[in-house]
């Protein structure tokens, strides 16, 4: 993909202020760019265990929103050259062809109604055929609101892989991959008062980072102290405070 252009008020004149556009931009999802830490290496070390440290055709990987599970997972399916599938896109029609390729990725599956019949038949075919079936959530397979028994119980019993909150070091890394991502440089400031001051979750990382974007587009300036101070607060501050 082409690299952005970034156009600043200096090539418009000065004290111009841009419309910000909602143009697209290259988030790298490769093997080097997923950060290890405290909070993700056991998951990690249970996908970088395929095929033989799997002790089950099976695994769930769980994590928060944007906690880097799909990531992970891609890292896995292109690995294992596995098909990919929303889990409202499984009927019991397509199971003898997802099988046949040996390795499936079901994404997202407590964000969608599942077809519980053809869960069941996939889970036990993977296992007849000794596949490998990778399954993404943010919550745990018996939190899941499922009326067929044998699968609530084959589900339960499939072994887990939980990504935690990020700690300081993953929350860093992350933010310093985002800016990077937009062709942002910042200085490294920012980044500790985006830590130090933001919610600690993956998802609120994203939103900072695309607001800041955002608001340095329109400014037409670079992203300084500053401006991340005026970002963070109309974005994490409660309403009605201090006047």
């Amino acid at each position: 993909m082409p690299r952005r252009p970034r156009e600043t008020a200096r090539e418009f004149g000065a004290g111009v202020r841009q419309i910000p556009l909602d143009l697209p931009f290259e988030e790298r999802r490769g093997v080097e760019d997923f950060f290890v830490s405290a909070s993700n290496e056991a998951a990690h070390a249970a996908i970088e265990s395929w095929p033989k440290g799997w002790l089950d055709p099976v695994l769930v990987l769980v994590g928060p929103e944007g906690a880097g599970k799909s990531h992970l997972a891609s890292i896995w399916a292109d690995r294992a050259h596995a098909w990919r599938r929303r889990p409202g896109a499984v009927a019991v029609a397509d199971v003898p062809h997802l099988v046949s390729n040996g390795a499936l990725l079901i994404d997202d599956a407590d964000r969608e109604p599942l077809d519980e019949a053809a869960m069941f038949h996939l889970i036990n075919a993977m296992r007849e055929r000794n596949g490998s079936l990778l399954i993404t959530a943010q919550t745990e397979p018996a939190a899941w609101t499922i009326a067929t028994p044998d699968l609530r119980s084959r589900l339960r019993r499939a072994p887990l892989a939980r990504i935690g909150a990020p700690d300081d070091s993953l929350l860093r890394a992350l933010l310093v991959k985002l800016f990077t991502d937009r062709q942002l440089r910042v200085d490294t400031r920012v980044v500790d008062m985006i830590v130090a001051r933001a919610e600690r979750s993956f998802a609120a990382a994203r939103s900072v980072v695309e607001a800041l974007d955002q608001a340095a587009l329109a400014a037409g300036r670079p992203v300084t102290r500053v401006l991340v101070q005026d970002v963070l607060a109309r974005m994490f501050e409660p309403e009605g405070g201090e006047s």
